[in-house]
């Protein structure tokens, strides 16, 4: 078997689903025995490549469009030294990139072997940028960024979408990708290590980056609304982010700050899930919504809004429930109504478990990942 190199530009510890992806794959090579490397700019062996990533925070206050710039260079510049010197006595590797500044890396310092990247965002991480306001829409970077995307996806030995939805959205951005061989396979998880061992003793949980695309402000408004009607839950905040400070704020102004406790980043995320009977998702779009698989996977059920690839994941009324993006009382109408059942909550947890081992899986979806990515031939 070919050895997997999978590129990314994060580190491998971390919050985010990129983050729980790589590492999730690998521990499910490594538990078969096969030959996989992570790579990552913080393998360039440098005592330059902390203080360079941190001078993006001393940018960001005078350009914004300048820091996401300063950002990306560097991470591609160390990225390009850690890759090249693990790939020169591995010319019969597959490199497996994780976003298009690390496929088109591996594009560029690669000799033989077949380039594969995961497609994590929406549409373009231009629009992701955007969407966070760190660039202007349609200015000369997010331009740039996706001048940049056509040429490299266009240039990939294989691509995998986490989604139909994610494939759809790519195909009508880069129609050139219709004819790179592709696959659907959704995000593998990992089962739970103690499910059943943790009984609830909190109501909700939400884990996520807070950011404006997360929408954590409207699930304060959800939690006020069945507040205003005797409904006190509680609310655990689980990530960080740029909009901490004006959440934490809002909670306090609609009355919540004894229910809503944020916790910043816990590398322990799942295990604080099993301690909640719902697990509550505001996103405004997912290219799929891995960690409402890991809440399933914990045996919690699921409330998010049927949107991006949501519903390729979430089956509403077995799992969880859908509830509305635009009607924060509507919103609360769902939640009530799910809290105050138990046996239904009951039945969803069983529901969820039993769709999250079947279909997500390490087993089902890490064994369909290997198999497209293991087969990749370069088309150079």
């Amino acid at each position: 078997m070919s050895e997997i190199v999978i590129a990314s530009l994060m580190r491998y510890a971390g919050g985010s689903g990129l983050q729980s992806h790589v590492r999730t794959f690998d521990s499910y090579l490594r538990s078969l025995g096969a030959p996989v490397q992570v790579v990552t700019p913080f393998e360039a062996r440098s005592p330059f490549v902390l203080p360079i990533f941190a001078a993006r925070i001393g940018i960001r206050p005078v350009s914004r469009a300048a820091a996401v710039w300063w950002h990306q260079f560097w991470h591609a510049r160390y990225l390009k030294t850690a890759l090249a010197r693990w790939l020169e006595e591995r010319p019969d590797a597959v490199i497996y990139a994780q976003c298009p500044i690390s496929a088109g890396v591996a594009l560029e310092v690669r000799t033989t072997q077949p380039v594969v990247m995961v497609a994590h965002f929406n549409v373009s991480q231009a629009d992701e940028w955007a969407d966070e306001g760190e660039l202007p829409r349609n200015g000369r970077l997010f331009r740039s960024i996706r001048a940049f995307e056509e040429r490299v996806l266009s240039r990939l030995d294989g691509i995998v979408y986490v989604s139909d939805y994610t494939k759809t959205g790519l195909e009508n951005q880069v129609p050139a990708l219709k004819v790179v061989p592709n696959a659907v396979v959704p995000n593998p998880v990992a089962p739970s290590q103690d499910r059943g061992l943790t009984t609830p003793r909190a109501d909700l949980i939400t884990v996520g980056r807070l950011d404006s695309r997360k929408n954590h402000r409207y699930l304060l408004d959800i939690l006020a609304a069945a507040a205003s009607r005797g409904h006190r839950y509680t609310l655990s905040v689980v990530g960080d982010g740029g909009d901490r400070a004006a959440l934490e704020a809002h909670a306090a102004e609609l009355g919540l700050a004894d229910q809503v406790t944020f916790l910043g980043y816990r590398p322990d995320a799942r295990r604080l899930m099993r301690e909640h009977r719902l697990y509550c998702h505001t996103s405004k779009t997912e290219s799929f919504g891995i960690v409402l698989v890991e809440a399933m996977a914990e045996g919690v059920p699921v409330l998010a809004a049927p949107v991006g690839g949501v519903p390729e994941v979430l089956r509403s009324g077995t799992d969880g429930l859908f509830w509305p993006l635009e009607n924060a009382e509507a919103a609360a109408d769902v939640l009530i109504g799910l809290m105050v059942d138990e046996p239904e909550r009951d039945r969803m947890a069983a529901a969820a478990v039993q769709h999250a081992q079947t279909c997500f899986s390490t087993e089902a979806a890490g064994r369909q990942l290997l198999e497209f990515v293991g087969s990749a031939r370069s088309r150079v």
